[in-house]
């Protein structure tokens, strides 16, 4: 009996998440569907460390589990970021610009945003700091002084 073993295979990601990918694709006008998986996984990365609590949780459901295991596997920092902090972040992790990394981040926060839905986005928006809303494709209200 030999000792040769089968070469580990690459599972194939689930139906939902192929479509997540290929709707980031299309969105930001990326060229191979791996320049889409990278941007998710960078910014759903980004995002992990950001959200806390029910909100994270629920995310994490609605998304697919390829998605929600990126979101999941971060451990929320202490200090949260701006909108505009969360940008430069994430370019100082990947080396890309600033401008690069915000095309980025509202390609996948437009398919996070729809699995989200209206009610849950909102939710997320309250417990961010200021300037994802931008990010999401929603307006930045403040509340009158």
């Amino acid at each position: 009996m030999s000792d040769q073993r089968e070469p580990l295979q690459q599972q194939p990601y689930g139906r939902a998440y192929e479509h997540m990918l290929e709707k980031v694709r299309y969105d930001g006008a990326y060229p191979t569907h791996e320049k889409a998986e990278q941007a998710v996984r960078l910014v759903l990365a980004g995002l992990g460390r950001q959200l806390t609590g029910d909100e994270r949780v629920e995310l994490a459901a609605r998304l697919p589990l390829e998605a929600a295991r990126i979101l999941t596997a971060q451990i929320p920092d202490t200090q949260p970021l701006t909108g505009w902090a969360f940008i430069k972040d994430l370019a100082a992790r990947t080396g890309a610009s600033p401008a690069t990394t915000r095309w980025d981040t509202g390609s996948v926060f437009s398919a996070v945003a729809a699995y989200a839905g209206p009610d849950l986005l909102t939710r997320i928006l309250h417990q961010l700091p200021s300037g994802y809303a931008l990010l999401f494709g929603r307006a930045e209200l403040t509340p009158a002084a």
